[in-house]
């Protein structure tokens, strides 16, 4: 689903899973096998965010690159992750918080020569740019940029997890025939699109039902896994709708 355009954030539930920081808690501890996957999922759902942050403050594309890449590799060394905790708060504040450190202490003590030690995760940097080069040309300050792309990757892996769902179910096509639905949209031809599916419109209209409410439920659950507190969910999908509904 395309990120430039889907900005509508799901409605609210009472109901939500009670995992806390599951990605961060594993990315924390280098020696358990799950924590390099969790790294790599991290690295391929957010690097952007930090990469326009960088970007944003004045870092040339090269540099900016270099500095995103190499924060995640000292993540991957659990030289920040591994301090990461419950009193933390909202993981979108502690990574970006603790990127800010990571860039001052590189500007501390920046080498003569590039550090090796490999990549993270093949991160798109060509395409990063690409799409740093379309963000608008306003002064809008490194963090909000920050804020904005992040709740944009929020609902991009949200998108990409319910496209999933459809393609282990066998049916991807059923997806990108309805995902446009999950932007809102109420004056949709359903007659002729319940005709292209070869199914009733009555049918059509329970799917999309059942389409945004997994939506909602994803989306809560993406929300659960970076929030300290199962309570803190309300207030940040507040936060990332006030985010998104800015101009």
């Amino acid at each position: 689903m395309n990120s430039q355009t889907m900005h509508t954030l799901p409605g609210s539930s009472s109901q939500f899973p009670t995992t806390r920081w599951t990605l961060v808690v594993a990315a924390g501890h280098p020696h358990r096998k799950e924590a390099r996957s969790a790294l790599v999922s991290l690295c391929e759902s957010y690097w952007y965010p930090l990469y326009a942050y960088l970007r944003r403050r004045g870092y040339p594309a090269d540099r900016a690159q270099d500095l995103t890449q190499d924060f995640f590799m000292r993540i991957l060394e659990g030289r920040y992750l591994d301090r990461a905790d419950q009193e933390k708060g909202r993981f979108r504040s502690f990574i970006l918080t603790s990127l800010k450190f990571f860039v001052a202490d590189e500007e501390d003590r920046r080498r003569a020569h590039k550090r090796g030690g490999g990549a993270v995760a093949p991160l798109e940097f060509p395409s990063g740019e690409e799409r740093y080069r379309r963000e608008p040309a306003h002064d809008e300050t490194p963090e909000h940029i920050f804020e904005r792309r992040w709740a944009l990757a929020v609902l991009d892996r949200v998108a990409e997890k319910l496209r999933d769902e459809f393609l282990q179910h066998g049916r991807p096509e059923h997806f990108e025939r309805l995902k446009v639905f999950l932007l809102g949209q109420s004056d949709a031809p359903y007659a002729a699109l319940a005709r292209e599916m070869n199914t009733s419109e009555g049918a059509l209209k329970v799917a999309i039902h059942r389409l945004r409410k997994r939506y909602r439920e994803l989306f809560r659950q993406e929300i659960a896994d970076t929030v300290a507190d199962p309570a803190e969910v309300e207030s940040e999908l507040r936060f990332l709708a006030a985010v998104l509904s800015k101009k």
